[in-house]
């Protein structure tokens, strides 16, 4: 009887831990993997992109679906992601599907502070491991600059617009050093306090259709710009 409780207790706590790790999927690799296995390979004549990115990447696939129909872009955004979620995940949600640009937009949630407490050159060294595994897998490389904030709705207080003009600048360096692609939405979309203006954005961070819109003859510019490299 004693080693029945015993065998019953180890299986509980065993329970207990699996159920633990399962719910532990702090990147969210579970998110995409059944339409990535879905997705399949593309043929050699498409040429396939890959947006990865936060809520601002998949509230552009659902306020403005058609600007993604009947072209072979792959929007894998994940709401409320911070770029060392997007790092773990990238090889799943970018590499395994075998684009030939990646347009990467990420680090307004590093700055709010989501996943705990990260430096500039924290966010920047992120967004660099994801250009180089990409660069390594023949994928050419778009990095877009972080949209303007002048505040967070969810995180209030944490000043985060003169922080993303320093890590744009620190992604455009690094773009022009390794010969990747820097797309500047923040130029285009800044109001004068350097935030996001509810014209772009009712919240002043998730851009509205109009939003959108302004971004999207950039976007397509810098992959064209890619595919020809």
């Amino acid at each position: 009887m004693k080693n029945l409780k015993s065998t019953l207790l180890a299986f509980l706590v065993a329970l207990g831990l699996a159920e633990g790790i399962q719910a532990q999927d702090w990147p969210n690799l579970k998110e995409f993997q059944e339409a990535n296995q879905k997705l399949g390979t593309p043929a050699a004549d498409v040429d396939r992109v890959v947006f990865m990115g936060n809520s601002i990447t998949i509230g552009w696939l659902n306020k403005r679906p058609e600007f993604f129909e009947g072209k072979p872009y792959v929007n894998r955004g994940i709401s409320g992601q911070t770029t060392p979620q997007m790092l773990i995940r990238f090889r799943q949600d970018v590499v395994d599907l075998k684009p030939k640009v990646v347009v990467i937009l990420a680090g307004t949630n590093d700055i709010a502070g989501n996943t705990g407490p990260s430096t500039l050159e924290m966010i920047a060294d992120n967004i660099k491991s994801m250009a180089e595994i990409a660069h390594a897998n023949g994928i050419k490389v778009v990095l877009s600059s972080t949209l303007p904030a002048f505040d967070y709705p969810w995180k209030p207080g944490m000043e985060p617009a003169p922080k993303i003009i320093e890590l744009n600048k620190m992604i455009k360096a690094y773009a022009e050093e390794k010969g990747h692609i820097y797309l500047d939405y923040f130029s285009a979309m800044a109001d004068d306090r350097n935030g996001l203006p509810k014209k772009y954005a009712d919240d002043e961070v998730h851009p509205t259709v109009a939003g959108y819109k302004v971004m999207e003859p950039l976007v397509e510019k810098a992959i064209e710009e890619g595919l020809k490299k």
